[in-house]
């Protein structure tokens, strides 16, 4: 049986990477999306926000619809077509200091759902 999760998450982004970082995601390969879909992830979105401390900040949002969220996530980790996305990505970020160990982007704890 399949399980739904809305996960959220956080990083900061270096604010002379925004432009090329919206540009990267106004062309994101498909095999990537394909990837995420085949993974379980649905309904990916990102935004950014300039907050009160001054840094820029990326805030994701994505459903995951599957069974082992970290099988899942481990065997899309590994796709050659993720790695290399993930290598263009990454330089725009400056990971959160205080996110578990293992994280990238930070998790967020959601604490509401309207549907």
């Amino acid at each position: 049986m399949s399980v739904r999760q809305r996960l959220g998450s956080v990083i900061r982004i270096k604010r002379e990477c925004i432009e090329h970082y919206i540009a990267l995601h106004d062309r994101i390969p498909d095999e990537v999306v394909h990837l995420q879909n085949a993974a379980g992830l649905y309904n990916y979105t990102i935004f950014i926000r300039e907050l009160p401390d001054g840094y820029p900040y990326l805030f994701s949002y994505v459903e995951y619809h599957g069974q082992d969220l970290d099988k899942d996530m481990e065997a899309l980790s590994a796709a050659p077509a993720i790695q290399e996305w993930w290598a263009r990505c990454k330089p725009c970020h400056e990971p959160i200091f205080d996110r578990a160990e293992g994280e990238w982007w930070a998790s967020m704890r959601p604490i509401f759902h309207h549907a």
